[in-house]
């Protein structure tokens, strides 16, 4: 079993670095960080029927992608908890990847925002790694996320 304190104290360490590495990126350049969202944000999430749920934090005004797009994007994922899990931000790198290759999470929501804008989503387990999870990510995990659309490729 764990120290307690030092359970307490890991969980510390990574909120102030996932909120140093949030505050780094919107101080970064013309790059808008995943804080800035528009004035007019959606403030409650859509449920598809899928049971994906999505919120919209910034229009974007280009082009938006197919379930067969390749995009470069960059997030930040989390679990219920409020640990991140990986970010995009933290490598101080865009991702860039196919729809096709990801969460089916990921596949249905990227197709939401356009590119410029920025989605927040939250996948149920179904839709994530499911009952297998995945190093860093327990089973049954409902996955929560940030998502900027910069290109479609």
């Amino acid at each position: 079993m764990q120290n307690p304190i030092s359970l307490l104290t890991r969980r510390f360490m990574l909120c102030i670095a996932a909120l140093a590495c949030l505050s780094a990126v919107s101080c970064s350049g013309p790059r808008r960080g995943p804080n800035e969202v528009d004035a007019d944000a959606e403030t409650e999430f859509t449920t598809t029927e899928s049971g994906l749920k999505y919120r919209m934090l910034r229009k974007g005004s280009g082009k938006q992608p197919t379930a067969n797009s390749r995009v470069k994007v960059d997030y930040a994922g989390w679990l219920d908890s409020g640990q991140f899990f990986d970010s995009s931000y933290d490598r101080s790198e865009p991702a860039e990847f196919g729809l096709d290759q990801v969460v089916a999470g990921w596949t249905e929501g990227l197709q939401y925002v356009k590119e410029g804008g920025m989605i927040e989503l939250e996948v149920p387990s179904d839709l994530g790694y499911g009952p297998s999870g995945r190093p860093g990510i327990p089973p049954n995990a409902t996955l929560h996320f940030k998502v900027e659309l910069h290109e479609i490729r």
